[in-house]
């Protein structure tokens, strides 16, 4: 069966960085898209950035723009976010998440698959 599992998740100061992973695997896709989400203590579930099958296009939300950088290895079937310039308010679950539809890639209800969560806090 398909399986997301995240990793590089911690704990770290204000302005520091963590690079997350997340490799799919079980899997038989010939192209998908590859999501990141956050749950904030108390908040929904909140769209973060994605990538393209390609990995030429990408979205981030706003609060994350010129700070988060989405990327992905199609041989190695994962895809990492690299945090920079962490802030406490990016305290939150991270999950990462399999679509097949680009075009519905900002809401959680375009992906198929979902990680489990690692935890991210970042102490100001």
């Amino acid at each position: 069966q398909v399986q997301l599992v995240e990793s590089g998740g911690g704990l770290v100061q204000a302005g520091g960085s963590l690079r997350l992973s997340c490799a799919v695997s079980g899997h038989t896709f010939s192209s998908y898209a590859m999501g990141w989400f956050r749950r904030a203590p108390g908040k929904e579930r909140a769209f973060v950035a994605a990538v393209r099958w390609s990995g030429r296009d990408t979205y981030y939300t706003d609060s994350v723009k010129g700070r988060f950088t989405i990327s992905r290895d199609n041989a190695k079937s994962t895809s990492y976010l690299q945090m920079n310039s962490l802030k406490p308010e990016d305290t939150a679950v991270y999950y990462c998440a399999v679509s097949f539809r680009w075009e519905s890639v900002l809401s959680p209800t375009g992906y198929a698959y979902w990680g489990q969560g690692t935890q991210v806090t970042v102490s100001s």
